[in-house]
C-alpha cells in the first residue's frame, strides 16, 4: 500500500487521486476553522509558499470531529481559508479522521505513524509528512507550530 493509492475530493466536489502529488514532500493536515490552533493556516501557508518551488505541497483536511470545530460547508471552509489566511495550498472536502468513517488516507497515515495516541489522532493541526517516495516519515502533534517543521522539512525535499 501507497499513500499515492488513495483519492479524495477536494471543496469544489471534484475527485483527486494523490498521485498526483508523486515525487513531492508532502504535508498532510486535519483542519478546523473554528480552534484555538486555526490561526496555524498561517504558518502552513508560509511554508507552502517558500518550499512549493523544490517540492513541497500542503494537502488541508477539513474535520468537524473535535469540538464540532468545522461546522461548516465546503464553500464556507473555502471562503474562511482565503479571506483569513491567504490559503492557496489543496483544500479537500470535509472528513472523519479518527473512528469507523476515518477517511482512508488518515486510516493508513495512523498505521504508518501511529504517536501519542496510538492509531488516533488527538485534535485538528496533526501533521504527518510523508516524502517524495509516498512514504509517510514524521508526526507532528496539533501544538507543534508549523514553522518547528521547517527545519525537517529542508532536510528532505
Amino acid at each position: 500500500m501507497s499513500f499515492y493509492t488513495f483519492e479524495a475530493e477536494r471543496l469544489d466536489g471534484t475527485l483527486e487521486s494523490m498521485e498526483k502529488y508523486n515525487g513531492k514532500t508532502i504535508v498532510v493536515v486535519n483542519t478546523a476553522s473554528k480552534c484555538g490552533l486555526t490561526p496555524q493556516y498561517e504558518g502552513l501557508e508560509t511554508l507552502y509558499k517558500a518550499y512549493k518551488e523544490q517540492g513541497l505541497v500542503v494537502l488541508g483536511f477539513p474535520c468537524n470531529q473535535f469540538g464540532n470545530q468545522e461546522p461548516g460547508s465546503a464553500d464556507d471552509i473555502q471562503e474562511f481559508c482565503q479571506v483569513n489566511y491567504g490559503v492557496s495550498f489543496p483544500m479537500f472536502a470535509k472528513i472523519d479522521v479518527n473512528g469507523s468513517d476515518a477517511h482512508p488516507v488518515f486510516k493508513y497515515l495512523k498505521s504508518e505513524l501511529s504517536g501519542l495516541l496510538g492509531g488516533k489522532i488527538k485534535w485538528n493541526f496533526t501533521k504527518f509528512v510523508i516524502d517524495k517516495t509516498g512514504k509517510p516519515v514524521k508526526r507532528f502533534g496539533p501544538t507543534k507550530q508549523p514553522e518547528t517543521m521547517e527545519d525537517y522539512i529542508q532536510s528532505i525535499l
